[in-house]
């Protein structure tokens, strides 16, 4: 996690075969620092980061909502962690 930065995880559903379009345009996106299309109840995890809540709950609002084939989100704000070592 970069210093003093706001990191989320967000659970992107998308309209049916829309999981390819969204996720590319997620990757282009520097706000995000994953992204991953997945099966389950959601189709794309993506990992954001941003210099405040503010600027979090804009970019998911402004961005990543209001894509065309996004249908919902779900944000998981991140509060601690320690990335694994491979």
């Amino acid at each position: 996690m970069g210093l003093n930065l706001v990191t989320a995880i967000v659970l992107i559903n998308t309209d049916p075969g829309g999981e390819e379009e969204v996720y590319n345009k997620l990757r282009s996106m520097s706000e995000v620092n994953e992204t991953y299309i997945v099966y389950g109840v959601y189709d794309i995890v993506a990992k954001l980061e941003a210099p405040d809540m503010d600027s979090l709950r804009n970019f998911i609002s402004n961005n990543i909502r209001k894509l065309p084939k996004v249908r919902s989100t779900l944000t998981m704000i991140i509060m601690e962690g320690k990335a694994q070592k491979k």
